[in-house]
């Protein structure tokens, strides 16, 4: 039977565990790990019969690939160096997590052809690669550590039920398995789903933890508007962008999700749930307009991290984001083009409302022409 390493109880299992999967993993075993969806069994994607042993004791018929396992996006799209905007917004959004994306792998540029030969028909037979970034402490961490990268495939017999736990990998695989890292039933217990993106076109080749509708909003285009209190200039811009892309494109503001755009607003120092201004919303009124039902929020990691274009209402706003998150220095813009600041309506009545909305308006017309549908993802049913 192979080795059972139970789940760890201290920092100092779990670094020995990781230890020992590591120098199993580097003399060419293979080791069965948690990861948040099922058991993998993983091996030296570097070490051309480790791989080939995995594939036998998987039993998988020829063309169905492994799954290349890296520690985050960046690391995993060096496989592909013309990823799409589309695949870029899921590996960033998604990973570590549920999802393998299945991208093209054949640019000169990709880390792939350092693999051996059998490695890389082993994971791209057919010119796309899978790849992983789980969400588990365990592997991602030994693969922090390790030199190599990794392939991976759930720990089961092809046609058999996956293992949510280590005893079902002892069960389903024996001694075909050097050692297995145990942490309980898998967070999930179902397999991550898989997405092949090529260009702007993404198809599901499996459904998995995320659905569908869930991986059609990680793929969109995302604006954030960003002011102070998120209770007028940003909400105005907001649901003013949202009309006008709609115009552009064709199609209902309730439809932008579903056409691969989401338009945000925040604030800097804005409180969570607050409605927008009665001025703001009677402005918005007088454009056939709706802010009832507007609520606040607070400008935060995850917004920063996941838009493709941040337009700041004022350059204090500005200068306050890229202070917190400098690495949005990018993508982060003043939304009038003149370099000069929207003005503060709050405190002042509804015609002033009306001139800032005004201003906006003028100037969402540069940014709205900005935007390529090319950039917008396209869902296809797979064949």
């Amino acid at each position: 039977m192979p080795r059972v390493l139970n789940d760890p109880v201290s920092a100092d299992d779990e670094r020995d565990m990781i230890h020992l999967a590591v120098q199993a993993l580097s003399s060419g075993k293979l080791v069965a790990f948690p990861t948040e969806t099922v058991y993998g069994v993983a091996a030296d994607a570097l070490n051309e019969a480790a791989v080939s042993r995995l594939l036998t004791i998987k039993g998988r018929r020829p063309g169905q690939p492994l799954t290349l396992a890296a520690k985050n996006a960046e690391e995993a799209l060096k496989y592909c160096p013309d990823v799409s905007r589309v695949g870029q917004r899921l590996g960033i959004r998604c990973w570590p997590g549920p999802l393998t994306l299945v991208l093209p792998g054949n640019h000169p540029r990709s880390v792939l052809h350092r693999l051996p030969g059998g490695v890389r028909q082993a994971v791209a037979p057919a010119e796309f690669v899978g790849l992983r970034v789980p969400d588990h402490r365990l592997l991602l961490e030994t693969l922090r550590l390790l030199p190599a990268p990794v392939t991976l495939t759930s720990a089961n017999r092809s046609g058999q039920p996956d293992a949510v736990s280590a005893q079902e990998v002892v069960d389903a695989l024996g001694d075909d398995v050097d050692l297995v890292l145990s942490d309980g039933r898998s967070k999930y217990a179902q397999p991550s789903s898989v997405v092949r993106v090529q260009g702007q076109t993404m198809e599901v080749l499996r459904q998995g933890v995320l659905s569908e509708s869930a991986l059609q909003r990680f793929a969109s285009l995302i604006v954030l508007l960003v002011c102070t209190g998120n209770t007028c200039r940003s909400p105005m811009a907001q649901v003013m962008f949202q009309q006008r892309v709609a115009q552009k494109l064709r199609c209902d503001v309730a439809d932008l999700p579903n056409r691969g755009v989401m338009v945000i607003s925040a604030g800097v120092s804005a409180a969570d749930g607050m409605h927008a201004s009665e001025q703001a919303v009677e402005a918005m009124r007088a454009r056939g307009l709706d802010l009832t039902n507007h609520e606040s929020r607070r400008v935060s990691d995850s917004l920063v991290r996941f838009a493709d274009l941040i337009l700041a209402m004022t350059l204090g706003h500005r200068d306050a984001i890229l202070q917190r998150w400098p690495e949005a220095a990018g993508k982060i813009q003043l939304i009038r083009q003149d370099g000069l600041d929207v003005a503060d309506p709050i405190g002042g009545d509804v015609a002033e409302y009306e001139v800032c909305a005004a201003q906006l308006e003028r100037h969402l017309s540069h940014w709205i022409g900005q935007l390529e549908p090319a950039s917008l993802p396209v869902f296809r049913n797979a064949t």
